[in-house]
């Protein structure tokens, strides 16, 4: 049975959960959540993103590198959403792996796109997730990532 979607929340509450920061935190905002279940998130994709400066001059291309980091960032905010009132300060969510990756539209300047994870299963302790990154509705890039919940203190 689905639950009710959520509230997203925004880039104060995804720096509250992630880690991630300049130029490394990938997800500007959530849309939605349901607890258990899938997320919607965000990124606006801007000239200014250090990227572009090597990545292509002339031909800006987001790479698709990225588009995948991104997706595990989600993947990582859903992950916790679901364990948030069990996860200790000292654990965190780490990407574990990819398979089924595919790259089907160029990301460039100007684009919003549109990050979709959905939880698959959890199987000792390593956790697996759809995920596909939408830019106006067509498919960029797509997914099965794993994430494993690790404790960060030696």
């Amino acid at each position: 049975m689905t639950e009710q979607a959520n509230n997203g929340f925004d880039i104060r509450e995804i720096q509250r959960i992630l880690p991630h920061r300049y130029p490394f935190a990938l997800i500007d905002r959530v849309i939605s959540y349901v607890p258990g279940e899938s997320l919607h998130a965000i990124k606006n994709i801007t000239m200014n993103e250090p990227v572009f400066t090597g990545h292509f001059p002339g031909e800006p291309i987001f790479p698709g590198v990225l588009l995948l980091e991104a997706m595990a960032q989600a993947t990582g905010l859903l992950g916790f959403k679901m364990m948030e009132n069990e996860i200790g300060s000292d654990e965190m969510y780490l990407f574990a792996g990819i398979d089924k990756a595919r790259f089907k539209r160029q990301v460039t300047p100007g684009d919003r796109v549109d990050f979709h994870v959905t939880f698959i299963k959890e199987r000792r302790g390593l956790w697996k997730f759809s995920g596909e990154a939408k830019v106006d509705g067509q498919v960029a890039a797509s997914a099965e990532l794993m994430c494993a919940r690790r404790n960060m203190k030696p």
